[in-house]
């Protein structure tokens, strides 16, 4: 596995606060109708590469479709530092929004698109 850094982020109030550990070579942007509204820049961790170090309280869960990710925010600055959710095979991950890093620059960083509009909408047909 690539180095890690540990990273310190948090919500726009500071309430919601967290450390994580992550190889970041590149964010990933995702044009689904969630993504693309809030802006994500993201890179994704095993849930145990992630401490919240404050803020569990402040948090609120918006999910949809599957319900297979927590799209977490802080209740009173609305920021969405990271969401929870299961990768493939099924292990617990967290999702970084790589915008509320301390001391990086999201923008710089190479970009992986991902067409999940499109995922989604098969998903949603496969199961009509």
């Amino acid at each position: 596995m690539a180095d890690t850094t540990t990273y310190k982020g948090s919500c726009h109030c500071g309430k919601v606060r967290y450390e994580v550990d992550l190889a970041l070579g590149e964010a990933m942007q995702c044009n689904c109708s969630i993504c693309s509204r809030a802006g994500y820049l993201l890179a994704f961790a095993p849930s145990e590469h992630m401490r919240l170090i404050s803020g569990e309280s402040e948090l609120t869960d918006y999910q949809f479709g599957k319900h297979a990710v927590h799209h977490l925010f802080c209740r009173t600055c609305g920021v969405r530092s990271f969401g929870r959710g299961k990768g493939p095979g099924g292990k617990e991950m967290v999702a970084i929004n790589l915008r509320c890093l301390e001391d990086v620059d999201a923008n710089a960083l190479p970009v992986k698109k991902v067409d999940g509009r499109s995922l989604l909408a098969h998903a949603v047909s496969a199961r009509c």
